[in-house]
C-alpha cells in the first residue's frame, strides 16, 4: 500500500511538472549556448528568449575577458535590453549562459539583480571550456535565495554535438519531459590509476589549453553507450599549494572512439 501511495505521489509530481509553463531564457556570445538553448526549446516545446546587452560584447576572446574582468571588479554591470516576455508568467525558467571566470557570464549578473525570480523554479544550463556548472549554480543560489535552483545541465563547447542526446536524458530523468530512461549505474569506488587508465586520461585531456593535473585515482562505470571514468587529479593551485579536482572522461563504445573529457569539477 505504501509503495502504491508513493508511486501515485511521484506520478502526480511528474504530471504537474508537464503542466507548468516553461521559458528558455539564455545569454550567448559566440552562439554555442544558443545552440543548446534552441535544442532545449525544441525538446520542451517551450517559449524562448535571448538576453541581449545594450552594448554587445565583441565576440573576441581577449576583449571579452578584459571587459568582463573590469565589470566584475568595478561592479558596473552591463545594461540589458528589456525582456519581451514577463518572467512572472512562467513557472520554470531554464536559464542558460556560458561560463566566464568560473561562474555565469556577467550579463546574467545584471539579469538576476534586476528581475524578480522569487518562487520560480530555475534550471541552469551552461556551456564551458572545462567546467563551471557547479560553481555557477551555487552562485545562483546566493543571488536568488527566494528561487528554487534545481540541478542543471552543462556541456563543453568541444562536445556541443552531444547536447541533444544528453538533454533528452536530463529532461526525462528530472521529469521535465515525458518518457523514461534507464538509470545510469554508479561509478565504482576510487582505485589507484593504472598505466592504461592514465593513457586514457592523457588522450582525453592533453590537448586542452591548460594543464589539468595528474590523475591519482579513478572510478569507472559501463553504460549502453560508453565506458565512463571519474578521475581524481592533483595539480598545483594558483597559490602554490596542491589542488584536487574531479575530471570526467568518456569513451564511446563505437569502434575507434576517442576518449573525451566531459567536465572538470574543482
Amino acid at each position: 500500500m505504501r509503495k502504491l501511495l508513493l508511486s501515485i505521489v511521484f506520478m502526480a509530481t511528474i504530471t504537474a511538472s508537464y503542466a507548468q509553463k516553461s521559458l528558455v531564457l539564455y545569454y550567448s556570445e559566440t552562439g554555442t549556448t544558443k545552440t543548446v538553448a534552441e535544442e532545449l526549446q525544441k525538446q520542451l516545446q517551450a517559449d524562448i528568449e535571448v538576453i541581449e546587452a545594450v552594448v554587445p560584447y565583441s565576440g573576441n576572446f581577449q576583449e571579452t575577458i578584459q571587459r568582463g574582468q573590469k565589470e566584475m571588479q568595478s561592479g558596473e554591470l552591463p545594461a540589458l535590453k528589456p525582456l519581451k516576455k514577463a518572467i512572472a508568467d512562467y513557472d520554470i525558467i531554464f536559464l542558460g549562459y556560458p561560463i566566464w571566470f568560473g561562474t555565469y557570464a556577467v550579463p546574467i549578473a545584471t539579469l538576476v539583480k534586476e528581475n524578480d525570480f522569487a518562487g520560480k523554479t530555475i534550471v541552469p544550463f551552461c556551456t564551458f571550456g572545462s567546467g563551471g556548472l557547479n560553481t555557477s549554480a551555487e552562485a545562483l543560489k546566493k543571488a536568488l535565495p527566494k528561487a528554487n535552483i534545481k540541478a542543471g545541465y552543462g556541456v563543453r563547447t568541444a562536445r556541443v554535438a552531444a547536447a541533444a542526446k544528453e538533454l533528452d536524458r536530463f529532461l526525462k530523468e528530472n521529469g521535465y519531459k515525458k518518457g523514461k530512461v534507464k538509470k545510469l549505474p554508479p561509478y565504482s569506488a576510487q582505485e589507484a590509476v593504472t598505466d592504461e587508465e592514465k593513457a586514457i586520461f592523457d588522450a582525453a585531456c592533453s590537448s586542452y589549453q591548460f594543464p589539468l593535473g595528474t590523475p591519482v585515482t579513478v572510478g569507472k562505470r559501463k553504460t549502453p553507450d560508453s565506458t565512463d571514468y571519474m578521475f581524481t587529479a592533483k595539480s598545483q593551485g594558483f597559490n602554490g599549494g596542491e589542488s584536487t579536482s574531479t575530471i570526467y572522461v568518456t569513451v564511446g563504445n563505437a569502434p575507434g572512439a576517442k576518449p573525451e573529457f566531459t567536465e572538470v569539477v574543482r
